[in-house]
């Protein structure tokens, strides 16, 4: 008998939301009070279910997002979350109906691309998804550090300012606008909305147990805040009555070198920490070098983050900004058909021009890879090095380096 997918209806969101933990292998009970939480924030549009005989067997929903790219452009983005399919039914096409559909719904509407974070890296290649970012978390040794333990705050030389104790209200106050400020130097960054700053400071209903963290704020010289920091800490003591308390950051937001410095210099001289752990970081973030000892720091995770599916070539790479001026033109293939030919990228410190044309290309690459390079964080010398592309013309891959990787790698800071 044939699987039905459609959008489900009001009646059946409860159980697409059960469905949906016990694919990812989370206690499948959902509360009324989940319920009445969650669904005012989701269009029901785009919220999509797979039925095998009225039985819900695979979930899937998207959402639009916002994505910084190089220079500090906002992508219209259409978000993929809330992929499953039960184990009774694997194999057998599913998500290749709900991922083909929405994917032509966003073309249609004129986004540029579709984001996603992967739960498996193999899945999502064969859809035209490439890793865009990627992200390291360290554990940090405080006592190897290096870093003198009686201070208490940022000096003169350090860059000035101070740091302030802070709660949740405070950040969802003065948060907003340092993502913001974030985003508009930093490619790979995704939008907040009001929601997700309340779910992230407990102002919403908690569907895991909800543990307050601590919060501090650091301010500039002038009184404005430049950063804030978002920690835990666990409350261990060894047999020999010397405590062992490990800091776990969940959120670090630096508008400015000082108060990158500031904060992580904060985290590590708390009284009775012994460890920090940082959280998902981009792979270049200041730790380790900015400890004294940066063997100090241990990579404990370093994987693939956001995943990006081009649907619209010049949109993605014209809003864009260059290291330097140059000329590429990149012949792409999309299986798909959303994205695929042949375009002539004009590019420059002050943006680009991306045009379709007839002329002999210079690289030749699947829409997967063009992911990769869109964020400049891949290397397209690597990526020929590799054969995932074919160089058509003597020293492209070199000149598209230079063209489009970026000083600093993109940072995709929220699991969606």
């Amino acid at each position: 008998m044939s699987l039905e997918v459609r959008a489900v209806d009001e009646s059946e969101f409860p159980e697409w939301l059960r469905v949906r933990r016990v694919g990812f292998l989370v206690q499948p009970v959902v509360s009324e009070e989940e319920v009445a939480d969650r669904l005012p924030h989701h269009d029901l549009s785009r919220v999509f279910a797979a039925f095998d005989q009225g039985r819900m067997v695979a979930t899937y929903r998207s959402f639009d997002q916002t994505l910084s790219t190089v220079g500090g452009a906002d992508l219209a983005a259409n978000a993929v979350s809330g992929v499953t399919v039960s184990p009774t039914h694997r194999r057998r096409g599913l998500l290749s109906r709900m991922l083909a559909g929405d994917l032509a719904a966003a073309k249609e509407r004129g986004d540029a691309c579709a984001t996603l974070v992967a739960a498996e890296y193999p899945i999502y290649g064969r859809f035209g998804f490439g890793p865009a970012s990627w992200l390291t978390e360290w554990t940090i040794d405080v006592a190897r550090a290096g870093f003198d333990r009686r201070w208490s705050g940022p000096t003169a030389e350090e860059g000035g300012g101070r740091i302030e104790l802070a709660d949740g209200a405070q950040i969802r106050k003065e948060g907003p606008a340092l993502h913001r400020r974030l985003a508009a130097s930093r490619a790979g960054i995704t939008g907040r909305t009001q929601r997700g700053w309340d779910m992230g400071t407990g102002n919403a209903y908690p569907v895991e147990p909800w543990t307050e963290p601590f919060y501090a704020v650091y301010r500039g010289d002038s009184g404005e805040a430049e950063g804030y920091v978002a920690y835990l800490a666990d409350g261990k003591w060894n047999e020999g009555k010397q405590p062992h308390n490990t800091l776990r950051v969940r959120d670090l937001v630096a508008v400015t070198p000082a108060a990158e410095r500031a904060l992580w210099r904060y985290v590590c001289s708390i009284d009775w920490i012994t460890q920090v752990r940082t959280g998902y970081r981009a792979p270049d973030d200041l730790v380790p070098l900015l400890l004294p000892d940066p063997r100090a720091a241990r990579v404990l995770t370093h994987a693939d983050m956001l995943w990006l599916r081009v649907l619209d070539v010049p949109k993605v790479f014209e809003p864009r900004t260059y290291a330097t001026e140059g000329t590429l033109v990149l012949d792409v293939k999309d299986a798909a058909g959303f994205a695929g030919g042949r375009f002539r990228l004009d590019a420059s410190p002050q943006g680009g021009t991306c045009t379709p044309v007839s002329s002999v290309p210079d690289l030749v690459l699947d829409v997967a890879e063009l992911a990769t390079l869109a964020l400049g964080d891949e290397s397209a010398v690597r990526l020929a090095a590799l054969g995932r592309i074919e160089e058509a013309t003597d020293g492209a891959a070199a000149r598209a380096d230079l063209l489009l990787r970026t000083s600093r790698r993109p940072w995709s800071m929220d699991v969606f």
